[in-house]
């Protein structure tokens, strides 16, 4: 019973802290869309929106890193579950905390912008046209762009995203310092941005581009966010969760499984040492709240 007891507590504040992060990145990221977009141009540029979605990915792992892991996006969180990183049983709810983070965020940005949205669209809030907000939440692909050129896109994109995520958590690697991970999961966004951002702006995230999305479809702009090019909406879904796994195989095959192998058994002691960790501090809550109860 204690131990079912901390297990629901434990996954509680997985949940909670998956939610907070995805709501600090889409609140930074698209937050720095908005302020360019909103602005015409005069309060931003992609640069900005390039430095608003990296350090808001660093704020978010910073936020939630200590507690889940601080995936903030169900590719990452599907990548582990493939490297036996995180429990299958908990990827339903990593999934479900990601989306509700970045629909609030989403939420916010609208309400932190509200006016400015009414004085730009004159209150009629569409996805196309020279007064198109509908991107500001969610990503459209460029006129050049194909359905099959799209997916391609966001599978390369996330791949390189979860590549790189492994190579700065790998014990047995360079890594990152202690406490620096963020910062340089933060510069892959970087990275990605000023590379891969032509066609249809790296979205990489399943959930922070379906959960904004859907905000968008409620909040006033329709189902025209679904529908626009081709109902491209599924593509930035699809796509990065086959990026993150095809990520995740590619540097397990090729880095992780020619570790040696006391450093493997040295990671999996220290996983559970981890677990039996949480495990006596929330047994030890308990306790001193039976205690109480009893005085």
């Amino acid at each position: 019973m204690r131990k079912h007891c901390a297990l629901k507590h434990g996954i509680f504040k997985e949940f909670l802290a998956e939610f907070l992060g995805t709501f600090v990145l889409v609140l930074f990221g698209c937050g720095s869309v908005a302020q360019t977009v909103l602005s015409r141009n005069t309060l931003g540029e992609p640069l900005t929106v390039h430095i608003g979605f990296s350090v808001g990915l660093m704020m978010a792992v910073y936020v939630a890193g200590g507690v889940s892991g601080g995936h903030v996006n169900p590719a990452v969180s599907l990548a582990m579950v493939i490297l036996g990183k995180l429990k299958i049983w908990k990827f339903p709810f990593y999934v479900i905390a990601q989306f509700l983070g970045a629909f609030v965020g989403a939420a916010a940005v609208f309400g932190l912008n509200y006016d400015a949205f009414m004085d730009f669209t004159s209150g009629i809030l569409s996805v196309t046209g020279i007064n198109a907000t509908g991107h500001i939440f969610a990503s459209y692909p460029a006129r050049h762009l194909s359905v099959l050129g799209g997916f391609i896109d966001q599978v390369v994109g996330t791949g390189m995203l979860v590549l790189c995520i492994l190579a700065i958590i790998d014990g047995g690697n360079i890594g990152a310092p202690k406490g620096m991970e963020p910062l340089a999961i933060g510069l892959i966004i970087m990275a990605i941005g000023v590379s891969m951002g032509l066609n249809c702006g790296y979205p990489l995230n399943p959930a922070r581009d379906l959960g904004p999305r859907l905000f968008t479809a409620v909040a006033g702009w329709g189902m025209e966010v679904f529908s626009t090019a081709g109902h491209w909406w599924w593509i930035p879904v699809a796509g990065p969760m086959v990026g993150g796994v095809v990520g995740a195989v590619l540097y397990f095959l090729l880095i992780e499984l020619h570790h040696p192998h006391d450093q493997d058994e040295k990671t999996h002691e220290v996983e559970e040492e981890e677990e039996e960790e949480e495990e006596d501090e929330d047994s030890s809550l308990k306790d001193k709240y039976e205690m109480i109860a009893m005085s």
